[in-house]
């Protein structure tokens, strides 16, 4: 039996070994990044078959990224305690699971749950690929082998919209999840075969079951209040106790974890001001980034008429971008400096959403500023992306890296739901009045131009403050 101490790359033999497993743990990445991305452009077709409101049909993303974010400490804890190889295992037989249930749900309601068993097997996958990278590839090939794992995302951020266009206009909705399942198997099977054992320390570590008892509620209660309050109103009672239920949580964690000596995510990261300013800046990027994912389907094809297919292209400009842009922002960032590209990238991008806005203009919209637009955003998320990442990491310490890298993925996945929530709460506030239910479905393209326009309104405001907190954290 094959363990991590066997793959000391030190033969071209060995170092073969090593490239089969990174392919194989890229499996997961791929099928994950995509997934995010892909479920954007179903929602519209959603709305329409299960005659659902927006708040209602936006669950069907939020509640994979939420899921996903929260259990990504979780499983990252449990697999260095008990081993890598049967989580990874268990996080493609989840996912496979949760895929074909969600192309099977007969309703909305079905079709969310099943999502959540997809945002499970996607936070196992996700917890560890990059451990089992780094634990295989050693000093000599880490850095090439993130990398390729990091262009492996980035291929599945970008197929993810066409992918979709092209499988609503060709087949039907439900293939956008069932395609998932022969991937899965086959990395299922692969990872069984390459992947090495790791030994795990079980009895060196302990799992804090009362951190994910309390993280979990709490981060569920504060999107679950975001998303509806657009439908509800900020004084309903449900979005209130949500509110104070996350509130309260959240305090009850930060104390538990402050005294606990296992933590399953170390606060006192934050402490580290570059750190905590460049997680802040991360989640109002992803959160524009996804909330932007999540308003241009639903304004192509109401707005301006467009189809599934012709909205997938036009969308996928903007992860295309992010995967051209990112690697040369990277390099340039160790020249210039983070805080200058952070805060340039995030300019850029406020650039491009302005541009977003006059093109949606109700007198005179026009869909090839639009689709300029969607590409100077995308270039202005590459610029931010990959030196803001890499000035979170450099910020931590070397003993505390592998936490760094967890606490990153999880505010990076929690701005991704966040994004989304907050995109479907401005839309039901400026449709029919904020009514509850409220649907696109039949609405005026002028109306869906108008209520599209503040929501690139509120993300242009918020990517010019993540610019400005940039520079902020320079200073620090």
């Amino acid at each position: 039996m094959l363990t991590e101490r066997h793959f000391q790359a030190t033969t071209p033999t060995q170092e073969r070994r090593v490239w089969l497993v990174v392919a194989t743990a890229c499996v997961g990445a791929f099928m994950g990044q995509m997934d995010a991305s892909v479920t954007q452009l179903i929602l519209p077709v959603l709305e329409h078959d299960y005659r659902a409101s927006v708040d209602q049909v936006s669950w069907v993303s939020v509640i994979y990224l939420l899921i996903a974010a929260v259990l990504l400490p979780v499983f990252g804890r449990l697999s260095d305690i008990y081993g890598r190889k049967m989580f990874y295992l268990c996080g493609f037989a989840v996912f496979v699971l949760g895929s074909a249930l969600s192309g099977l749900a007969p309703n909305l309601g079905l079709l969310i749950c099943a999502r959540a068993l997809q945002g499970i097997g996607s936070a196992i996958l996700g917890a560890n690929s990059v451990a089992i990278i780094v634990s295989v590839a050693g000093e000599r090939l880490r850095g090439r082998a993130l990398g390729i794992q990091a262009a492996v995302q980035a291929v599945g951020l970008c197929t993810g919209p066409a992918v979709g266009g092209i499988i609503v206009s060709e087949l039907n909705w439900r293939w956008v999840f069932w395609i998932n399942v022969p991937i899965g198997i086959a990395g299922a099977l692969a990872a069984a075969l390459v992947i090495p054992q790791s030994g795990g320390n079980a009895s060196g570590e302990r799992f804090d079951r009362w951190g994910a008892v309390l993280l979990t509620p709490a981060l569920g209660a504060f999107v679950f209040a975001v998303n509806q309050v657009g439908a509800w109103g900020l004084a309903s009672p449900a979005v209130l106790m949500a509110a104070v239920l996350a509130g309260v949580l959240l305090a009850v964690f930060a104390w538990w974890e402050a005294g606990n000596p296992s933590p399953l995510i170390s606060l006192a990261l934050f402490r580290n001001a570059s750190f905590a300013l460049g997680n802040i800046v991360g989640m109002m990027a992803n959160a524009v980034l996804f909330g932007v994912f999540f308003l241009i389907p639903f304004t192509l094809e109401r707005a301006f008429r467009d189809t599934p297919l012709s909205a997938g292209f036009r969308l996928t400009l903007v992860p295309l971008m992010l995967a051209v842009v990112g690697p040369v922002s990277g390099t340039l960032a160790d020249q210039l400096g983070a805080h200058i590209l952070c805060s340039a990238g995030m300019l850029t991008a406020a650039g491009g959403l302005g541009l977003l806005y006059i093109a949606l203009d109700p007198s005179s919209p026009s869909l090839e500023m639009l689709t300029v637009a969607l590409g100077i955003f995308g270039v202005g998320l590459g610029i931010f992306l990959a030196p803001n990442n890499s000035a979170i990491m450099g910020s931590a310490p070397p003993s505390e890296v592998g936490e760094a890298g967890s606490v990153m993925n999880v505010v990076r996945a929690l701005g991704m739901s966040i994004g989304i929530a907050f995109t479907s709460t401005i839309l039901a506030s400026q449709i029919a009045g904020g009514a509850a239910g409220v649907q696109t479905i039949g609405l005026a393209p002028r109306e869906m131009s108008e209520a599209a326009r503040v929501v690139v309104a509120v993300f242009c405001g918020l990517s010019l403050l993540a610019s400005g907190v940039s520079v902020l954290r320079s200073n620090r």
